[in-house]
């Protein structure tokens, strides 16, 4: 066989695999359908730089308002709130936005960075008058970064980091995932069913049943919608990690801070967690037999926590607030 032969049969497979990539992406998509709201409420839309930024309400807008902020991960929306948003909006008015490029939110195919999504936060905590604030994992650093100035009332931050991803980032992998059809194949693999089941089993819960197979449908539907591949991609290359200190942010600010963790959380583990409450100055609070997310593992225990209850079991207070 000719060398042109060899090529011309080369190019005809991979436009046969390009084919299938593609077709096999819109049956997925297909199947993922339009997503609803992950929680109950007030549905509405907030303009920022040209995207429509979703999120929900709920409470007497009389009320103290909340204002709750996911954590970033390939399948990340607000329903990380959705076994404390009916609760707490029974004393708050509860706001949860899904963040750009992710949810129920637009996900233009920009090169998310740490700066879009600080700025983020600045523009939307501004529009309301000394909110409180709980944010969660990688969102927390974001919340710390452009706290000052804000008026925020309280502060409560799950699992706190500034680093999620690669150090320094990897634009190689990001990318890889960005570009068309390879991207969305790879992508998929990274946002495959097992996966999701995977990530929830090893880090987000200590009991894994808690997920819930249908929250878990839900997380597949959200990584299925178009351009659902963009921001993930800024975040598993690194380039969502920020550049806040938040030991020394935190010790700067004036806002009271519970900081909350998972005693076997290990992506950052509990270690981390001491030793960032004692440099800033935070109260601790520990939840037994929770990983990432024990404000889902233990939704009534943490709505205490954020109102200021402390209760005896399951959660420990490894460390009181300094004056």
């Amino acid at each position: 066989m000719s060398i042109r032969s060899k090529l011309a049969s080369t190019a005809k497979y991979v436009a046969l695999g390009a084919g299938a990539s593609v077709a096999a992406t819109r049956v997925l998509r297909a199947q993922a359908g339009e997503l609803e709201p992950p929680l109950d409420g007030r549905q509405r839309s907030y303009r920022w730089r040209g995207m429509d930024i979703s999120y929900t309400e709920a409470g007497d807008e009389d009320d103290e308002t909340l204002v709750l902020l996911h954590g970033i991960n390939a399948a990340g929306s607000a329903g990380e709130w959705r076994e404390v948003f009916a609760d707490l909006s029974a004393e708050y008015h509860v706001v949860a936005p899904d963040l750009p490029g992710f949810g129920r939110s637009d996900r233009p195919p920009l090169r998310y960075s740490a700066a879009l999504y600080e700025d983020f936060v600045r523009d939307f905590l501004a529009e309301r008058d000394e909110p409180r604030v709980v944010a969660s994992s990688l969102t927390a650093a974001y919340v710390v970064g452009v706290a000052d100035g804000l008026g925020l009332a309280e502060l409560t931050l799950v699992c706190p980091t500034a680093i999620a991803g690669p150090e320094p980032p990897k634009t190689a992998v990001r990318e890889l995932i960005r570009a068309p059809i390879v991207g969305d194949a790879v992508f998929g693999l990274l946002a495959s069913k097992p996966s999701i089941a995977y990530f929830n089993a090893d880090h987000g819960y200590w009991d894994p049943e808690k997920a819930g197979e249908e929250w878990q449908a839900y997380e597949w539907r959200t990584t299925h919608q178009r351009n659902a591949r963009f921001a993930p991609a800024s975040f598993v290359s690194g380039f969502l990690n920020s550049d806040v200190d938040l030991a020394s942010a935190l010790a700067a600010l004036d806002t009271p801070t519970t900081i909350v963790w998972g005693r076997e959380a290990d992506l950052p583990p509990l270690s981390a967690g001491r030793e960032l409450a004692d440099a800033a100055g935070c109260e601790l609070v520990v939840f037994d037999d929770a990983m990432l997310l024990p404000h889902v593992e233990f939704g009534s225990q943490f709505v205490g926590v954020v109102s200021g209850e402390r209760p005896d079991e399951t959660v420990t207070i490894e460390q009181e607030e300094s004056d």
